[in-house]
C-alpha cells in the first residue's frame, strides 16, 4: 500500500517515523514551504521536512494546494492512502484522490474540540482527560467518521507542552494501528454523533487577544489559561507598561482586598498577582525584551 504523508510540525514527525518503522511504503511527504524566520531571516524548514530529508523521502512543498502542477505531481505518486497529521485544510481534489481515502490524526476525543488548537483549549477549559482520534476526511473540518481513538489523563500541573508530548506518542501508535487496519480492510467507521444534551466544545485558532490574562477571573480559571498556553503562544499581562509572558504558576487561595491585577513581592523569590479569589504565584516568566527566567532570577534584575 503506497502512502503519502502530510504534516508540518514536531507533532507530525513522531507519526511519520512510526509509519516508517512499521515498514509502510511512504512514496511522498507533503509539508509547508520553507520561510524566513527570526531577525536574520534565516530560511526555516519545517520539522517534517528536516526529518524527511534525513530519511531520503520525496518531498513536495506546495504554496497552494489547488495548484495544477502540484495536483499532477501528487497524482503521479499513485498513493493508495493519504495520511494527514497537523497540516492545513485540504481541498476536495486532494483528500478525495486516493482509492482508500485520506485519514487524519486529531489531538482530541472527537467530536469534542474540533479545530486548530485542541491541545490548548482542553487545558484552558480545565479538562481532566483528552486523547487522539483517527478519522476519514470529508468536506467539513474534523467531522469524518471515526476509526479509532484513545484517551489520556491530563494531570493538574500539565501544560500544553506536556499534553502535546503525551498525545504525540500515543497518536503515532494509534496511527500505525489505523493504517494497518485499513490495509487489511478490518475496521468500522463510527459516525460523530452528538449525544442528546451534549454540548460541543470547539478548538479554534488562538490569537493574541485570547492570550491576555483577565485578573478579574477566579484563580483556577487563570491557572488553566496559563497552562493551556505554555510555552506557546504564552499567556500574558501588562506589567509596568510592558508585556509579561507567564509560563508557570501556582494558585494561592487567600482572602485579600487588593485590586485584581495588582502584585505582591518579597523582592527575592515571590511574585504574585491578585485575582478574584486569591493570588496567582508566578514561577517562570519573560518580560518584553528579556529572556525567559525563573521568578527569583527576574526579581534580582529588576527594581519594583
Amino acid at each position: 500500500m503506497k502512502i503519502v504523508f502530510m504534516g508540518t510540525p514536531d507533532f507530525a514527525v513522531a507519526s511519520l517515523n512510526a509509519l516508517l518503522d512499521a515498514g509502510f511504503d511512504l512514496v511522498g511527504v507533503i509539508t509547508a514551504p520553507d520561510k524566513p524566520a527570526g531577525r536574520g531571516q534565516k530560511i526555516n524548514e519545517s520539522a517534517v521536512k528536516q526529518f524527511a530529508v534525513e530519511k531520503g523521502l520525496k518531498i513536495l512543498q506546495p504554496v497552494k494546494l489547488k495548484d495544477p502542477e502540484f495536483i499532477q505531481e501528487l497524482r503521479s505518486l499513485h498513493a493508495d492512502l493519504q495520511v494527514v497529521v497537523a497540516f492545513r485544510m485540504l481541498p476536495e481534489i486532494v483528500w478525495n484522490m486516493p482509492a482508500k481515502g485520506t485519514i487524519n490524526l486529531h489531538g482530541s476525543l472527537l467530536p469534542q474540540y474540533r479545530g486548530a488548537a485542541p491541545i490548548n483549549w482542553a487545558i484552558i477549559n480545565g479538562e481532566k482527560e483528552s486523547g487522539v482520534s483517527t478519522f476519514f476526511l470529508k468536506q467539513e473540518i474534523d467531522t469524518g467518521d471515526i476509526l479509532f481513538s484513545e484517551k489520556v489523563n491530563i494531570e493538574e500541573k500539565d501544560t500544553a507542552a506536556d499534553l502535546h508530548d503525551k498525545l504525540m506518542i500515543i497518536g503515532a501508535k494509534l496511527l500505525v494501528k489505523t493504517v494497518k487496519a485499513i490495509e487489511l480492510s478490518d475496521y468500522k467507521e463510527i459516525p460523530q454523533d452528538i449525544k442528546i444534551g451534549e454540548s460541543l466544545k470547539s478548538a479554534p485558532k488562538i490569537f493574541r487577544e485570547d492570550c491576555q490574562i483577565n485578573w478579574n477571573q477566579p484563580a483556577m480559571t487563570i491557572y488553566n489559561h496559563i497552562r493551556g498556553l505554555s510555552p506557546y503562544p504564552a499567556a500574558f499581562c501588562l506589567f509596568q507598561g510592558k508585556t509579561l509572558k507567564i509560563f508557570q504558576a501556582e494558585v494561592n487561595y487567600s482572602n485579600h482586598a487588593l485590586e485584581p491585577g495588582s502584585f505582591q513581592t518579597d523582592h527575592k523569590a515571590t511574585l504574585q498577582f491578585a485575582c478574584a479569589d486569591g493570588f496567582i504565584s508566578i514561577q517562570e516568566l519573560q518580560l518584553e525584551g528579556k529572556k525567559k527566567m525563573k521568578t527569583d532570577e527576574f526579581l534580582r534584575g529588576i527594581r519594583l
